[in-house]
């Protein structure tokens, strides 16, 4: 490739790729750019190797958001969740500004370390619903105001019950519950929608003790109408990280 063509593609580069965010080898071949000239750009300076067939802008201050776009293309079902979930409707409870955010996905990955080594985040897989309807899915998953176009976040009801599983390891008993009375008015129906179909006994139990003591809601109601797995008719126990004995009856 001569200097005149090399400088055309670079332009295109510049001109078509958005700023804000990495992009990959099957982005850059749409323009022409194989993954030898890519590795070539990187040498020259034109281009940044994030990691193996990633790529970013030198000097491109691209944020959380650009990033998480990015990782959306490759981790399906990725969503904000749990406790930042909660923080981004508005319960709080002495969020500190280096809190790690929470992602969920419907696949096992480890977060790249270009991505971790630039944002405090952590990643949970775990299949804490068995959906009885794609619709359902849909749902729970919004883009609250403020937020980019296309990243999403738990609803409310789903992002307490994502908190709720953490409990007892990347979650504190006594700042989940602190998160828990600062829920307002959740939907009943979705929340019953989302426990039916609940795979975590704990996480139910949790939020059925925890919803009678602060009568978020109508728990006997919430059972009359929903299918709600609850486990045994034993109490549910176990002895957390921190030594704290929990122990659940089924219903709350």
């Amino acid at each position: 490739m001569n200097v005149n063509s090399r400088h055309e593609v670079i332009k295109r580069l510049q001109t078509e790729l958005p700023r804000g965010a990495p992009f990959d080898l099957a982005t850059l071949a749409q323009l022409g750019v194989s993954p030898q000239l890519a590795a070539r750009y990187a040498e020259g300076g034109w281009l940044v190797r994030l990691a193996q067939g990633v790529y970013a802008f030198p000097n491109d201050d691209y944020g959380i958001d650009g990033a998480l776009k990015f990782l959306k293309q490759r981790i399906p079902g990725l969503h904000i969740g749990g406790k930042s979930a909660l923080a981004l409707h508005g319960v709080r409870h002495n969020l500190s500004s280096r809190e790690a955010l929470v992602l969920w996905g419907d696949v096992r990955y480890v977060l790249p370390n270009w991505f971790i080594s630039r944002f405090r985040a952590r990643y949970v897989h775990a299949r804490l619903f068995n959906w009885p309807e794609a619709a359902l899915v849909s749902k729970t998953l919004v883009t609250p105001p403020g937020q980019p176009d296309g990243l999403l976040t738990s609803v409310s009801e789903r992002a307490v019950l994502e908190m709720l599983y953490e409990v007892g390891t990347k979650q504190s008993l006594e700042e989940a519950r602190n998160l828990f009375d600062g829920l307002r008015s959740p939907r009943k129906e979705l929340l019953g929608q989302l426990l039916a179909c609940c795979t975590s006994v704990k996480t139910v139990r949790l939020f059925l003790t925890w919803a009678r003591e602060t009568g978020v809601v109508d728990v006997d109601d919430l059972l009359a109408r929903h299918a709600v797995p609850t486990g045994s008719d034993k109490r549910w126990m176990s002895r957390l990280a921190d030594g704290t004995l929990l122990s659940l009856n089924p219903h709350g």
